[in-house]
């Protein structure tokens, strides 16, 4: 670790930057130069005249705003035909159930007992990656189960944990339109992204 920030006020001052770092590398755009990020902030803390005009920053800010959603748009667009082509090859093969809603599932261990209702709590164990492997969250990695009401997920889920007995294990593969759809979710899931889960139902509570 550094010797450069030994006091409360130089850590947590660090840490103003890092989150503001964080902010900027989460919402990129072409030709972001950090000299300027660092001229404005010494400027407005130390309360220099200013050397853009607002009218300016303003109109520099929508943009870059526009940029940042055309591209996103674009992205968009990439990620649901790369999830449609997935799941259409995937749909093919023999060991992979397809479900009305566009669900795909195939079991990796069945279980035994009661199934769990849609007003049913369950407690699970998930890994779950995008189609180009890429882990996006896991309580199996985390070595803690979840436990949440059975249609407080997402609708893919919701669908599959009704089709599962204690013990079961399944692959699932759920469609943008049952995960997180337009919106994605984080930083993680873009929008759009076709996910894959792998889910083991422990116990209905």
């Amino acid at each position: 670790m550094s010797d450069l920030f030994n006091t409360g006020a130089e850590k947590a001052s660090y840490g103003i930057g890092l989150q503001m770092g964080e902010q900027l590398k989460a919402n990129p755009f072409d030709g972001l130069n950090l000299h300027s990020v660092f001229e404005g902030m010494k400027d407005a803390y130390a309360g220099e005249a200013l050397r853009v005009e607002i009218p300016e920053i303003q109109a520099a800010f929508e943009a870059i705003n526009a940029e940042i959603q055309k591209r996103r748009e674009e992205e968009a667009k990439v990620l649901a035909a790369e999830g449609t082509a997935f799941l259409e090859d995937n749909a093919k093969r023999a060991e992979v159930t397809v479900t009305e809603s566009g669900l795909q599932y195939e079991v990796l261990a069945t279980g035994e007992g009661d199934k769990p209702a849609a007003d049913s709590t369950v407690r699970v164990h998930y890994h779950g990656t995008l189609i180009n492997g890429t882990v996006f969250d896991s309580s199996v990695e985390r070595g803690q189960p979840a436990e949440f009401p059975v249609n407080g997920v997402i609708k893919g889920w919701t669908e599959a944990l009704q089709l599962m007995a204690p013990g079961a294990k399944f692959r699932l593969y759920i469609p943008h339109d049952l995960a997180y759809g337009e919106r994605g979710a984080g930083a993680s899931i873009a929008p759009f992204s076709t996910l894959v889960f792998d889910v083991e139902l422990l116990e209905v509570l």
